[in-house]
Parts: C-alpha cells; structure tokens; sequence
C-alpha cells in the first residue's frame, strides 16, 4: 500500500495524478475464511483492524449488502465524546475517544478529528445537579470534563442566547477533548488498513443466511454463494435482530430513524459541539461551514433512510430560542440512520447462543464515537472467545440477570 505524505502529493502532482492506486481492493469471495464480519460500516471495519492488529488474524471478510460505510456510519453528526455517567460506558468511550487521538497516523489517513471540545447545556436546575454527578463520576473515571457557569459557555459559543425566555442556560457539562470527525474518512481509512492486510472487503454481497452444525456457525450463504467460515461477527447496526433471526435467536433491540440535517454554509461562527437536552436539539459547525444539526429519535419503530419534515419542525424550533441566527438560514439536506436500541440505552457487545457466532449492537444513537474503541472490544471477544475488560459489562445476559448499564436518562439527547 502507497503510503500517503506530503511527498506523495507532490510527486502525483507533477505526474498528473495518474500512480494512485486504489485505496482497497474489491476481490472475489474466497471458499473459506477464519473470520466473517457481516457489516462493512465503522464498527464491522474497525474489528476486522483490530483482529489484525492486535490478534495476527487476517484470513478476514468483511461482508456488506450495500455499499461501505453506506449506512449510519455515513449518516450521523459525527459527536465524539466520553462523558458517561456508569464506569462501562465511560470506559469504552474514553478507549474510543483517545484512539481517535492518533487514528490518522494510526491508518495514515487524515479522519479530520477535531477536538474542539463538546458542551451539554444544563437548562433546568435539576439539569444541573446531573450534569455534576456526571463531572465527579467523570473526575473518578479519569475522564476529563467539568462543570462550568453560564458566562463560559457564552464565551466558548457567542452566538448562543443564554438569556432564552423558557430556558436560560444555567451551565453546562464541557469536554474539552471532545469533538468531531470525518466520518466516511473514519470507514475509508480502517478500509484501507484491513485491505492492506489481506483482508477481503465484499461490497454488494447480501447474507441470507448464517449455516450452523452441532449449535456451532459453520458459514454463511450470500447473494455472491456460500461462505464456510469459522467464526461470524453480526455488526450491522439497526438490521442486527434480523441477522439474529437468521442465526436462530433473539435479540433485545428495537430499530428506530434518527434523522438529522444541514444548513446552507456560512461563515465560521462556532468552533464548539453544543447539546441541549432540555430542548432536545445538538448543533456543530463542519468544515464546510454547514450548520449540523440534530434531535432525537423518531417516536416509533421503524426501517427508513429519509427525513420528515415533522422532525425539521421540532428540532428546528428547539434549538431556534438558543441559537437565533439560525431561524434565518436554509436547509440543505437532510438524512436519516437506522439506530439499534436496547432499553438501557448500552450496547452489546457479547457471544450469543450460537457457538462462534458473536454481536456488536445496540449503540443506539451513539455509535459513532465509539467506533474505535468499540472495534478494539469486539475484536477482542471474537480473537479469544472471551470478552475482555472492556466488553464484559456489555453481554446480553445482563437484560436476564438485571445488570443494566443504565445511560437512558444520563446520556441526554440523542447522541
């Protein structure tokens, strides 16, 4: 694999471009495979990486009935945080959030993490007093975060109106070492790092259906023929139940939209992320001077990619008496992910009753930033058979046994 640098740049350009090489390979689906990761976005690239990496498993093929990175990967707002309420979550999130520190030289691949920092607004008084347990839960968790007055956050985000006749913002929880990222650049770059490897990455390639003999996988049948295989990682986000389903058990998540928008670019006027549960919207300025900004879930199940105009309405009108120089701006797009949900909000990462046959899900709508750290886990659950230090809170017989990690109420708003 050409190793890209400003070098590299240079001598393309005198050459007219013509010696770049494609960033990873589209080959033929082999007879048998060690390792078959169903879901080519994020998280499916990102334990593939980290099985080679980390584990020397390369005999690898990660399986994608669309295109990669086509799904929530490419449909988020790109919030990266770790700024967790329960020691779980705050742990695999802080892995995430540090590895995106050096993912680009990681994969020599610019991802574009912006540490910018993330705000969440605390706009009621019992706000407040959550979003300091969460800064002395942070403070014990050695995540970096701190509570801070109204006039700091004007000062970090002038364009806010602090002073909103419903709401006035009291405060908020500030991660500094928050941000954002390019999040096709994130999918591209474990691309390209897997391929190099001699992993195989099968776009267009539909499972149909996972084979299994004495409670064990055996395989894996596609729209491109049958795959045999060792061991399968379902890591397909909103379609995980029906993936479960092929495999013959069920899984507690339930699929919902998470729609979100863009504006028209401007100028830069805001170098933070803010988030404002009270009156449910986020917002952050892209690269592009595009305004991105997103709400909550739709309020019932559901498999759609598109937008509602009732969503525009709702989060559009939320954010507007925080920040009114939006009200004058237009829309320039909008999207919508199918999110996996589990009812205490924490993902799964676990074996299943299937042998050999490990899940990656429920991230609801903060899976983007877990990527990393989410693939480093995984990776480590399907090498060894076991779930490391990581993972473990996140097996599926917590829902049985009631070991809830519960961030239905501390997460906030969609993140």
């Amino acid at each position: 694999m050409k190793r890209y640098s400003a070098f590299a740049i240079a001598k393309e350009a005198i050459r007219y471009h013509t010696g770049w090489e494609k960033a990873w390979r589209s080959p033929a689906p082999k007879a048998k495979y060690d390792v078959v990761i169903i879901g080519a976005g994020g998280h499916g690239l990102a334990t593939a990486y980290y099985l080679g990496k980390n584990h020397g498993i390369t005999n690898v093929a990660i399986i994608e009935k669309g295109w990669l990175g086509g799904g929530n990967t490419g449909r988020n707002t790109t919030i990266i945080r770790s700024n967790y309420l329960q020691d779980p979550s705050a742990a695999i999130y802080e892995k995430a959030r540090s590895l995106y520190e050096t993912i680009s030289q990681d994969l020599n691949y610019n991802v574009m993490f912006s540490p910018r920092g993330v705000m969440m607004l605390a706009q009621t008084q019992h706000e407040i007093r959550g979003y300091q347990r969460t800064a002395h839960a942070n403070m014990l968790q050695g995540v970096e975060t701190q509570f801070i007055g109204p006039e700091k956050v004007k000062e970090l985000c002038p364009i806010m109106n602090i002073d909103g006749p419903r709401y006035p913002v009291l405060g908020a929880l500030w991660q500094p070492r928050g941000g954002t990222a390019r999040h096709d650049a994130v999918a591209w770059g474990y691309a390209r790092a897997c391929s190099d490897m001699g992993m195989d990455i099968l776009q267009q390639c539909e499972v149909t259906g996972v084979r299994t003999e004495g409670g064990k996988v055996v395989g894996v049948d596609t729209t491109k023929g049958a795959i045999a295989c060792g061991k399968v990682g379902i890591v397909v986000a909103g379609h995980s139940s029906v993936l479960a389903e092929m495999a013959g058990f069920r899984l507690p998540v339930e699929s919902l939209a998470l729609q979100a928008l863009v504006s028209e670019p401007i100028k830069p006027c805001m170098d933070v992320v803010v988030m404002a549960n009270t009156v449910h919207g986020y917002m952050s300025q892209s690269d592009k001077g595009e305004m991105v900004i997103g709400g909550g879930t739709d309020g019932y199940n559901n498999y759609t990619q598109r937008g509602s105009f009732h969503h525009i309405e709702e989060t559009v009108r939320a954010l507007i008496e925080t920040f009114p120089m939006i009200s004058r701006l237009k829309m320039l797009r909008q999207w919508g992910g199918i999110v996996d949900m589990t009812g205490d909000r924490s993902p799964l990462i676990s074996k299943t009753p299937v042998g050999n046959v490990f899940v990656n899900c429920g991230w609801g709508t903060g899976g983007f930033k877990a990527i990393p750290g989410s693939g480093w886990a995984m990776a480590e659950l399907v090498a060894k058979g076991e779930p490391g230090p990581l993972a473990a809170a996140f097996d599926m017989n917590r829902f049985i046994e009631g070991r809830f990690i519960d961030e239905s109420v501390a997460a906030g708003v969609a993140h």
